[in-house]
């Protein structure tokens, strides 16, 4: 197998990525050995396959107006089949710029003002902007936590599904920033729940390919046939291979109702809409020629997660790992050291150089908590966790 360079970092200062221009306006300067942990993309170089790909693409074509090539569709599909065990039919892609561009657009195509729309909280803080910016009603099923986990309020959930005004649920499966990978009968019992109450699925699954060893994503539409016709599945190369700013999202809608009325809704904020004619080449690439460099990614992610996972057990016993099944994004519970939340940001940013995603901004219950990104080169969590060691123990 190629080995692949997932050591290098481009230092992004100045070129209009935001968790690095964050350092600058924190700091007034971006240190040489600081990398951002916050924001969902990664530190790695992209696979070579996909700039090499794109740059070949580039003397050959022209950049004008353009649909999704047949060869696109059919990359989706095959990703989809061998990842994931999902066969689909080609007219059941619809493309956006983003996945949380088609949950907001299925938010307006799905429910009036005033209906209910469910998070299973704390929980990817757009979600809550998809309902707050829509004038819905938030319909909050609060995870429970159990150690280092968390499990879903059945009962609480089912309560809330069968409320007539509960029309639309956003699943974010992989679960951010929990960590969370749904089991399957966790799964079928969600759906059986929404399809008897008449809530429609819209299942954020940007992260499904970003899954931790012994665990295994299981795509929410594929369960059944019935599910499918009762969901909207939001997926992208996106967080696979670090393509958001290329702003394309393949949204498989197998119902022709559903997606009718999704491309109607589109149409509205968007007399013509389309997405980047690269992003479809970079998808096309992504899912046809690198899969070698994800499965080499994800062993870079797992061994940071152990790495820090090792290193918190025996330095700051007060902080609790919560488990990570899926996602990069590990969610920390820093509570047991006594901390107020935005004080503990404070002291992490200004003094420990550590910019995380702090836990409040996912809701109430993440107060406490800070997210950690693992996707970069390992020698940056190794610097991390001793400018973190040196830090803490000033203030604890």
């Amino acid at each position: 197998m190629k080995q692949y360079d997932l050591e290098t970092v481009i230092r992004r200062v100045g070129l209009g990525s935001g968790k690095w221009d964050e350092i600058q306006k924190i700091l007034g300067y971006t240190p040489e050995d600081v990398i951002p942990f916050s924001v969902a993309d990664m530190e790695f170089v992209l696979a070579p396959e996909i700039s090499e790909g794109l740059q070949n693409y580039l003397k050959n074509c022209v950049l004008g107006y353009a649909q999704p090539t047949e060869e696109y569709k059919e990359a989706v599909k095959g990703w989809l089949s061998r990842r994931h065990g999902w066969n689909i039919e080609t007219d059941w892609i619809r493309d956006t710029p983003g996945v949380i561009n088609a949950f907001f657009t299925a938010v307006k195509a799905f429910t009036k003002e005033g209906e209910g729309v469910m998070l299973m909280t704390p929980v990817y803080y757009p979600m809550y902007f998809a309902v707050s910016r829509h004038n819905r009603k938030l319909v909050e099923n609060k995870l429970v936590r159990t150690g280092d986990t968390y499990e879903i309020d059945f009962d609480d959930f089912e309560a809330k599904a069968k409320d007539p005004n509960t029309k639309l649920l956003i699943l974010c499966s992989p679960h951010n920033p929990s960590g969370r990978v749904w089991r399957r009968e966790e799964l079928e019992r969600i759906g059986r729940i929404c399809m008897d109450n008449h809530v429609l699925v819209v299942s954020d699954e940007i992260h499904f390919d970003l899954i931790s060893p012994g665990y295994k994503h299981i795509v929410f539409a594929s369960i059944c046939e019935e599910f499918a016709m009762n969901s909207i599945t939001c997926t992208a190369p996106s967080k696979t291979f670090n393509l958001a700013g290329l702003q394309t999202a393949n949204i498989i809608i197998p119902n022709p109702e559903l997606r009718e009325r999704f491309y109607d809704e589109q149409k509205k904020d968007d007399g013509n809409p389309k997405c980047n004619i690269l992003g479809l080449e970079a998808c096309k690439i992504a899912y046809t020629e690198c899969e070698d460099w994800l499965e080499q990614v994800l062993t870079v992610i797992e061994r940071n997660r152990q790495i820090i996972t090792d290193f918190i057990k025996k330095e700051f016993p007060q902080i609790q790992i919560m488990k990570l099944e899926g996602t990069y994004l590990l969610w920390m519970d820093f509570n047991g050291l006594g901390i107020e939340c935005h004080e503990l940001a404070k002291i992490l940013k200004e003094e420990a150089y550590l910019f995380f995603d702090e836990g409040f901004i996912f809701g109430e219950s993440g107060e406490g908590f800070e997210r950690w990104n693992l996707a970069c080169p390992t020698r940056y969590i190794e610097e991390g966790l001793k400018r973190l060691k040196n830090t803490l123990h000033n203030h604890i």
